[in-house]
This record gives structure tokens, sequence and C-alpha cells, in this order.
């Protein structure tokens, strides 16, 4: 059995909540995709990898949700999904409503 790494070890996250303006519907197979490769184009595969970019919630009827992100990464994300315009051909706006420090926080905060 391992050991947990220390606090000072850790990784430390900040959690984008969002929503997505649009006419369409999007799955979280649809919202992942178009995320990644948004990121992907403005960031390169190496700043990519170092945000530690992950969708943790998705809210199919709301079309919101919260992405968990590396704390040095956020502003770099944002910047990068402020260039999301379409999701399969279907436009979309990516609205960020606001980050924090935990997900229970963020779903209080942003998703009520």
């Amino acid at each position: 059995m391992s050991k947990p790494l220390l606090p000072t070890l850790r990784e430390r996250n900040r959690y984008i909540a969002f929503e997505l303006i649009s006419n369409s519907r999007f799955g979280r197979d649809e919202v992942v995709k178009a995320v990644w490769n948004t990121a992907l184009r403005f960031l390169g595969e190496y700043g990519t990898s170092k945000t530690s970019l992950w969708l943790m919630d998705w809210n199919e009827e709301k079309q919101n949700g919260i992405l968990k992100v590396n704390h040095r990464s956020v502003e770099e994300v944002r910047a990068a999904l402020a260039l999301l315009r379409d999701i399969n051909k279907g436009d979309c706006i990516f609205h960020v409503l606001g980050v924090s420090g935990t997900i229970k926080k963020t779903r209080e905060r942003y998703l009520k």
C-alpha cells in the first residue's frame, strides 16, 4: 500500500464553472472534443499537457459544467476557451461563470 502525497507535493487545482450559450444542445463528448481541440490549437501539445485540463461535470439540460485545471494555467485556459466559437458546426459562446479552488464552492457559487 502506498502513502498519499504530502500536501506540499500535490498539484493545486482550480475549477472553472462555465456555460455554453447556443441554440443547439451539446453532449458531453462533443464538449470534451471541442475544448481539447481549442486548447491544442491555442496552447499546443506541450502547453495543453501542463494545464491538467479535465471536464469534471457536464449538465446537458442546462448546458453548463466544470473544468478542472492546474492553478498556474487558469488564465491560459480561459484565453483558449474564449476562442471556442462552434461545436460540430453549431454556433456557441463559451461563457466563464467563475473560478474557485474547490468543486463544492464552485457548485454553490456558480451552478445553482
